[in-house]
């Protein structure tokens, strides 16, 4: 595997969380869906792990200034790219 000095490591529910907001790039991904896809609901623990979760991808993508993760309040998620 290569790697460049840019490069960044993700956890495998990272990785899934990343292809769903990139399947719907540019556009909102429903926070209920990515609770109930990956976590299998969406109680409040489980709401917190993502938002944790989105906050680690941040800090990963943020190198790259045109990429950004929106919260769209009261929906979800944007992935901007």
């Amino acid at each position: 595997m290569l790697h460049s000095e840019n490069s960044e490591n993700l956890t495998h529910r990272e990785a899934q969380l990343l292809f769903y907001l990139f399947e719907k790039k540019n556009d909102v991904l429903d926070r209920t869906f990515i609770l109930n896809k990956l976590w299998g609901n969406d109680d409040f623990f489980n709401a917190r792990s993502m938002d944790v979760f989105i906050s680690k991808l941040r800090k990963k993508l943020k190198k790259d200034p045109n990429i950004q993760i929106l919260n769209i309040r009261g929906f979800g998620y944007k992935l901007i790219c």
